[in-house]
């Protein structure tokens, strides 16, 4: 079978696509984690409370662009493309935060993971 250039475009276009919902599962999934770890009710500091908020946002943010990335077909690209810089702009943020927090780096690293692949479908959006 011969490929077209406008079946490779779709077909790159769908890969792009899955990296990021991949991204934003694991993602979603490390800032569950690293906001499990920080004890809610204990004798947290100020920082602790605002690491732990942060994190569960992210997953939140991530998870809902997973979802908008997998199911929700019928979104269309100014929509995804609004949901996109939402979960790169959170996940920066939330891998800045993640950064200065000893033992937090894997899940800095898949926030800004995330965030690459955000950018990188919006770029495929056109």
């Amino acid at each position: 079978m011969t490929w077209t250039s406008s079946q490779q475009d779709l077909y790159r276009f769908l890969e792009d696509r899955f990296a990021c919902a991949q991204a934003c599962t694991e993602c979603a999934r490390m800032c569950a984690l690293r906001a499990g770890v920080l004890d809610p009710g204990g004798a947290a500091d100020a920082e602790a409370v605002r690491l732990r908020r942060t994190g569960i946002m992210c997953a939140e943010v991530c998870d809902a662009t997973c979802r908008a990335l997998t199911e929700e077909t019928d979104r269309d690209a100014d929509g995804l493309r609004v949901q996109l810089e939402w979960c790169r702009t959170v996940c920066l943020d939330c891998a800045r935060a993640f950064e200065a927090r000893p033992g937090a780096e894997p899940s800095a690293a898949a926030c800004r993971a995330c965030a690459a692949a955000c950018t990188d479908f919006m770029a495929a959006l056109g």
